[in-house]
C-alpha cells in the first residue's frame, strides 16, 4: 500500500534501509559509506557503489576542513542550491559560485576560455580551507589541476564528478592518484546534484540535523 503521508524525516529513513538492503554485504571505509549513500539516495543509481574513488583519508581529512570553516566553491549554481548552506554556516564556513560574477564572465569571452576555468582561477585566490565541487564542467576540473600543479592552490578537498562525453573522463583521471585528497566519479556520469550530495553526506556526518 501506498503511504502518501509519511514525514520527510520517515522517507528517508525508509529509503536508506532500502539502499543498505540493496548494496548486500558490500563494505566501505569508515565514512565512506555514508557518502556513497547519499549518492545513491540522489540518483537511484547503485553503479556510484562502484565508481565513486576515494583518496586515502579523504573523508576524514575534508571533515577537518569542514570543521575549520572550509569555504565550497562550486562550478554551477545548481549545485550551490543543493547544499546544505544552514549547516555549513554552523561550522562556520560558506559556499560559493562565481560562474554568474560578472568579472568572470567578462574574463572568460576577453580570453575565449570558459566561465568554468576562470572562475576556478577566481575561487584559488580565497583565503582559508578550499573544498571543490566540480559536477558540470570538466574546464573546471582540468584548470583546477593546472592550478595545483602550478601551486596556486592546495584544495583540502576535490569533488570531480562531472557529467558528459567531451573530456570528461579524462579530466577525472588527472587526479586519481595524485597528492590532492579528492573524490572522483570515475566514467561519464555524475552532475551537479551529485557533488551536492557529496558535500552534504560530509556535512551531516559532523551536524546532526534537526527532524532527521
Amino acid at each position: 500500500m501506498v503511504n502518501g503521508r509519511m514525514a520527510p524525516a520517515e522517507i528517508e529513513k525508509r529509503s536508506f534501509e532500502i539502499i543498505t538492503a540493496e548494496l548486500g554485504e558490500r563494505t566501505f571505509a569508515p565514512g565512506v559509506a555514508e557518502v556513497v549513500k547519499r549518492v545513491i539516495h540522489t540518483t537511484a543509481d547503485f553503479d556510484y557503489a562502484d565508481n565513486l574513488c576515494f583518496s586515502e583519508n579523504a573523508v576524514e581529512q575534508a571533515k577537518k576542513a569542514l570543521s575549520a570553516g572550509a569555504t565550497v566553491v562550486t562550478d554551477t549554481n545548481m549545485a550551490l542550491a543543493g547544499i546544505s548552506k544552514a549547516t555549513l554556516a554552523k561550522l562556520g564556513g560558506r559556499a560559493l559560485c562565481l560562474m554568474a560574477d560578472e568579472q568572470v564572465a567578462h574574463e572568460a569571452k576577453a580570453r575565449g576560455v570558459t566561465r568554468a576555468t576562470v572562475s576556478m582561477e577566481h575561487a584559488a585566490k580565497r583565503n582559508g580551507p578550499l573544498i571543490f565541487a566540480v559536477g558540470n564542467a570538466p574546464t573546471a576540473l582540468i584548470r583546477l589541476h593546472e592550478l595545483i600543479e602550478e601551486d596556486a592552490v592546495q584544495p583540502a578537498l576535490v569533488i570531480g564528478v562531472p557529467v558528459g562525453f567531451v573530456n570528461v573522463v579524462e579530466a577525472k583521471e588527472l587526479f586519481l592518484g595524485g597528492n590532492t585528497p579528492y573524490i572522483i566519479a570515475r566514467g561519464r556520469k555524475g552532475g551537479s546534484n551529485v557533488a551536492a550530495a557529496i558535500v552534504n553526506a560530509l556535512l551531516y556526518q559532523l551536524v546532526k540535523r534537526e527532524g532527521f
